[in-house]
């Protein structure tokens, strides 16, 4: 018998034969038990030993017994099939959306306001996909879409995200995120319950970049009110925000989805129709049929759901 190669092949399907002569103990019981010809139990065998390079059974009378070779062989057949065991059940989890990897873009105050609930209802030891987080907006945030860095983008509908129609990407919305008027505590108007954006036509405003979302959304609102903001402020940090407004800087509209809990400013809502962005998440249409992404989707419109309860409605 050749010696063992570092770099042998085993057919891992002929260890069910040998592991089966050593509860049988004869090559006819085995291959009865496996409803094969005792031949063919033999050729298997013989095919297994020559794969291992060493011998796996000696004769003893009538019967055989396994070599040590043969037993030390059967220890790795047994990891090996355990291993594949787990593979199997590995498969069928990402097959039923409970086991994968997955990144996902968005921008900030999804991941502060949004994601938390995600990873807690992930955290349920049913689910094993593990999460990545990058923070982007749109035109970025799709570009990384496209090129695969992310498998989901949430998002909020503004000029710079794609349109409905976009046909590279499948969308699902999550939540209609409300604005509301936020108020330095010792503003004339702090304290009701409603107030007409265009009463703050005149005041210093706290707003974003115009080219990130929460600027060009309160940019937009502003405008559908009658008015353009005279901006003294410009941060895309929601915490900066409230901070400035607390301290008197200005005024600002500020997403219910990142409202602080504890804070002294005031917030109003506005008169008439409540504005608001649409948060949704998106993925590449060629990922549909992808389980784990489409069970990371239904976790986040839950996720979505639980997000909200704790703001003004």
């Amino acid at each position: 018998m050749r010696s063992v190669s570092p770099a042998f092949t085993i057919d891992i399907r002929r260890f069910a034969i040998l592991r089966e002569l050593r509860r049988r103990g004869t090559v006819t019981d085995t291959a009865e038990a496996l409803h094969l010809t005792a031949s063919a139990v033999s050729q298997q065998l013989a095919a297994l030993s020559r794969e291992a390079g060493v011998p796996l059974l000696q004769r003893h009378g009538r019967r055989v017994r396994l070599t040590g070779q043969a037993t030390i062989l059967l220890e790795h057949a047994d990891r090996v099939a355990a291993q594949l065991e787990r593979a199997r059940v590995d498969l069928l989890a990402w097959s039923d959306g409970r086991r994968g990897s997955v990144t996902i873009g968005a921008f900030s105050s999804a991941i502060s306001g949004l994601l938390p609930h995600l990873f807690a209802r992930l955290a349920s030891a049913e689910f094993s996909i593990d999460v990545g987080i990058v923070e982007a907006e749109p035109p970025d945030l799709f570009t990384q879409l496209d090129r695969g860095d992310v498998d989901l983008a949430i998002a909020v509908d503004f000029a710079a995200a794609p349109p409905h129609t976009d046909g590279r990407y499948s969308r699902t919305d999550l939540l209609v995120d409300v604005l509301d008027i936020a108020l330095p505590p010792t503003h004339r108007l702090a304290g009701r319950d409603r107030i007409p954006l265009r009463a703050l036509a005149t005041e210093p405003w706290i707003i974003g970049d115009p080219r990130s979302c929460c600027g060009a959304v309160t940019r937009s609102i502003c405008a559908a009110n009658g008015f353009t903001p005279d901006i003294r402020h410009a941060t895309n940090d929601w915490n900066a925000v409230s901070a400035l407004v607390e301290a008197g800087a200005g005024v600002a509209l500020i997403p219910r989805l990142v409202q602080p809990r504890q804070s002294r400013i005031s917030i109003s809502r506005p008169e008439g129709s409540p504005p608001s962005r649409n948060i949704f998440v998106a993925q590449r249409a060629g990922s549909c049929d992808d389980p784990v992404l489409g069970a990371l989707t239904r976790h986040l419109l839950a996720a979505a759901d639980t997000a909200q309860p704790h703001h003004l409605q």
